[in-house]
């Protein structure tokens, strides 16, 4: 397994309303991390279990700086959204609600 496939969470008033409501976590992964790598690592990491993964992959795009006029790319990234199974949860999204 590789170690670098999560890479970090995401932490937003939306992720965390997720956690916190529907028991579904987000994380930036590895854009190379299938789902089956992605629920494996999930499941190590936390020892939790996982029911479902879906992962969506957020294009590059383009920034304009108005003071220097230069031009720059967002990098591609990747996340996947985990459910897990009722009565699990992960400690780091526990911020209370």
């Amino acid at each position: 397994m590789n170690p670098y496939i999560i890479k970090q969470p995401v932490v937003t008033e939306k992720s965390t309303q997720l956690a916190n409501e529907q028991n579904v976590y987000t994380f930036i992964v590895s854009l190379k991390a299938s789902k089956s790598q992605i629920k494996s690592a999930i499941e190590k990491m936390f020892d939790v279990t996982v029911e479902r993964v879906n992962t969506l992959v957020t294009p590059s795009k383009r920034t304009r700086s108005r003071k220097s006029r230069s031009v720059k790319l967002k990098t591609v990234s990747k996340k996947a959204m985990i459910k897990l199974k009722q009565g699990d949860s992960i400690e780091l999204f526990d911020i209370g609600g």
